[in-house]
């Protein structure tokens, strides 16, 4: 029996796995908080894996606030770097694949084009400066890693978009939403079903692979998406970036290629707008 790690077992990705592996009996899931795991720790980690024997590590631990990531560089670089260090080391001395989950913002947003795993990387922020360099210390210090770049990551659970726009709908008659960044939504319960899918397969098609929903749109269009579905009468207005200003820059473009993961994996991966629909029926029902 397969025995695997999910560091980050508060957020929102975490419970995603959660739900897609209740009743799966032929692996094991550990599920680690912060307070049970501090990954910015080296001993702890390091005791943490010499009292289990782990074939896989997710690694759902990330500090992922973009603003904030602005006016805290250390505990991002702390967490997002370090932590991850860590984790790879700690994976190297024990044999364990390590699953890393990075993010979109490792790219600058200035290509018109999706981007593909081979692109040259350019954040413009802290939080993907912090990502990109955990993806290097993986890259420094394993063979055996899958790294998946991400985007737009929303669910039922935690703080993300889908939510936030739910609660200002409720409360707001019309919201001014952005609608010159363009990328694509991703359920993080899809997300969780591919990384389920990595491990069963067992694969040795180590390295860096991009997932997220098909299609590509603005948060905009997003908004608008979400308050179709659900029946809301909000009045939404096309804004651009300049109008709503951030401690973080964002990409304009964060569209990413999933050719690789399609190929490697043979899978088929849901529409922005189905997955959508699916993300909202299980939140009407928490």
């Amino acid at each position: 029996m397969k025995t695997i790690l999910v560091t980050g077992g508060n957020g929102q990705l975490a419970k995603c796995i959660k739900e897609v592996v209740s009743g799966n009996k032929k692996m094991q899931f550990v599920f680690a908080n912060a307070d049970e795991l501090d990954i910015t720790n080296q001993k702890e980690v390091q005791t943490f894996f010499d009292s289990n024997e782990f074939d896989y590590c997710i690694n759902c631990a990330a500090y992922t606030a973009v603003d904030l990531a602005e006016k805290h560089k250390k505990k991002a670089q702390e967490i997002n770097v370090k932590g991850v260090s860590n984790l790879a080391l700690t994976c190297k001395n024990k044999g364990t694949i390590l699953i890393q989950i990075s993010t979109d913002f490792v790219f600058d947003g200035e290509k018109k084009e999706p981007y593909t795993e081979s692109d040259d990387t350019n954040p413009i922020g802290v939080y993907g400066q912090t990502k990109l360099g955990g993806e290097k210390e993986i890259q420094r210090l394993l063979k055996k890693y899958f790294i998946i770049r991400t985007s737009w990551l929303y669910s039922e659970y935690g703080n993300n978009f889908m939510k936030t726009m739910l609660k200002h709908g409720k409360e707001k008659d019309q919201l001014n939403v952005v609608n010159d960044q363009k990328g694509t939504p991703t359920y993080a319960k899809d997300l969780a079903k591919v990384i389920l899918k990595i491990i069963k397969s067992e694969s040795e098609d180590y390295g860096l692979y991009n997932y997220s929903n098909e299609g590509a749109i603005s948060w905009f269009d997003f908004t608008k998406e979400i308050f179709y579905q659900e029946k809301m009468e909000v009045k939404t207005n096309p804004v651009s970036t300049s109008a709503y200003p951030t401690l973080a820059k964002r990409p304009k473009n964060s569209v990413l290629d999933k050719t690789k993961i399609k190929q490697v994996f043979q899978m088929e991966i849901p529409y922005w707008k189905d997955a959508l629909k699916e993300a909202l029926n299980s939140y009407r029902k928490l």
